[in-house]
């Protein structure tokens, strides 16, 4: 019998155990999903924590119960991967070997890699929300905080859903009004990127919202330290911006066993064939999800398409044939932007964030690149979709790869703005 063996238990690992359990013979093929924490969290729920939106119980699941039934998961921490040798070396001393490999390690935060974040004021004055103890501590400092300098930092790119910070400051700005204090908040974003967001057509539009909503943008802005005393954030260039409150989005790493066993880049993400999803260099290797090095955006959707055509090529290279199925890079992702609204956009490696309905072209019932109170409760009605279809590699009535239908030009968009 040959085996697979999916290094990751998280979103992305989880889907495609389930999509490989369904399309494999299982007196043939085993499959193997590798994991040190039993615990599967719906991670775009901890945006909603700090504001009370959401529970604990609405994030968390035990991992076991996502798993097809009868599939060996061995919730154990790997040490190295001897790809030379189809091989993983497992912290209990045991190998496992494996045919094919997929690695779906993801991605965490690590304060540590900034001098000073992660010093005595982290979990007072500076707070995350990436981590589910993060944001539940984040909720109650909030709960009690008076008011002052709300200062939201990225510390650099590549990050876990990218508009997460846009949407904790629009979710901010409504959360405070709601308790009759926005007047005595200032709400900021300081961030490398050169807008709000890693696309300019959005990220005008971001812009422009941020402006209405009275939230400072600090553009360009590449962290070199954190002064926790004078309560303070400096870039390289020398600039500094105070504050009161500041929420980080710390360093986003791969897995540390990644960096062990030489297959990643500096960060620890996988260098990732952006079309076949074939580890570069590697023809037995696959990676999908936040573990890449890929342009496209690390989120739930992402890999969700990613795992439809990572199947489809493996069962290509088991039959010996070349890959036949091709990723775009098709992201699709709700903004929560406060007060019952939410924006849509959907958009792949070479095309941007376009205006106009989704899925059905002029019905929607979804609005792209503009808010509306039906994309807010998609946004919101997400959860049962992730729990119910998505992480259990069902099909979500949406292509792989991005479609045109029901996009508007770019014009329409400058038009708009006018």
């Amino acid at each position: 019998m040959r085996r697979i063996v999916i290094l990751g238990g998280g979103t992305a690992g989880t889907i495609m155990a389930n999509r490989l359990h369904r399309a494999l013979e299982p007196t043939r093929w085993e499959i193997v999903v590798i994991d040190g924490e039993p615990t599967h969290y719906y991670q775009p729920g901890f945006l909603f924590l700090p504001f009370g939106m959401y529970s604990r119980d609405d994030v968390v699941r035990p991992k076991l119960g996502f798993m097809p039934r009868g599939m060996k998961v061995v919730f154990t921490t790997a040490e190295a991967i001897e790809p030379a040798d189809n091989r993983i070396h497992m912290a209990d001393g045991s190998i496992i070997e494996y045919d094919y490999l997929i690695i779906a390690t993801g991605s965490q935060v690590h304060p540590e890699e900034t001098e000073g974040l992660h010093g005595e004021e982290w979990g007072h004055s500076i707070h995350e929300f990436y981590t589910l103890d993060g944001a539940l501590a984040l909720g109650e400092l909030l709960g009690r905080w008076t008011g002052g300098r709300l200062v939201l930092n990225i510390a650099e790119m590549p990050i876990k859903c990218p508009v997460a910070p846009i949407e904790f400051l629009f979710l901010a700005d409504w959360w405070f009004t709601r308790r009759g204090m926005r007047e005595k908040v200032e709400l900021e974003l300081v961030t490398p990127l050169p807008g709000a967001f890693t696309r300019p057509m959005c990220s005008t539009v971001l812009g422009h919202m941020f402006d209405d909503k009275h939230i400072k943008l600090t553009t360009d802005f590449a962290l070199a330290e954190v002064d926790g005393t004078a309560k303070q954030i400096k870039d390289w260039e020398g600039r500094s911006v105070p504050y009161d409150l500041l929420v980080s989005v710390p360093t986003n790493m791969g897995d540390a066993v990644i960096g062990r066993s030489g297959l990643g880049d500096d960060l620890n993400f996988v260098p990732t064939n952006p079309q076949t999803l074939q580890a570069k260099g590697y023809e037995n290797i696959y990676v999908l999800g936040d573990a890449t090095d890929l342009p496209s955006s690390k989120a739930g959707s992402v890999a969700h398409f990613q795992s439809e055509i990572l199947t489809e090529n493996l069962l290509c290279a088991m039959r010996g044939a070349p890959p036949a199925a091709s990723f775009d890079g098709h992201t699709n992702c709700f903004i929560e932007s406060g007060y019952g609204k939410a924006i849509l956009v959907d958009f792949n490696y070479d095309t941007e964030p376009l205006p106009g309905k989704f899925p059905v072209p002029r019905l929607g019932p979804f609005t792209l690149l503009a808010e509306s109170r039906i994309n807010h409760w998609g946004k919101l009605g997400f959860r049962w979709i992730y729990w119910n279809l998505l992480i259990k590699g069902r099909s979500l009535l949406i292509p792989p790869r991005m479609s045109m239908a029901g996009k508007l030009p770019p014009p329409a968009l400058k038009k708009r703005e006018a």
